[in-house]
């Protein structure tokens, strides 16, 4: 699971729109369309400023390894 499509999760279990979880999170609609679109650039801080609203912040993930 992509981090957008656990978020776009975490926000319709929690019954948000779009606009509702930018306002709550202080963040730009448009920021919270692109994380949920899977954008590959997008700033930690403001990723975190809506992770916190569901009790989860970014952090380091092991990758695992690919077997050959």
């Amino acid at each position: 699971m992509t981090l957008g499509e656990f978020l776009k999760q975490k926000r319709n279990n929690a019954k948000l729109t779009q606009p509702e979880l930018a306002a709550k999170a202080g963040v730009g609609l448009r920021f919270v369309r692109d994380l949920e679109q899977g954008k590959q650039t997008l700033r930690m801080d403001k990723v975190n400023q809506i992770l916190q609203l569901f009790g989860y912040e970014l952090g380091p993930v092991k990758k695992p390894e690919e077997n050959m």
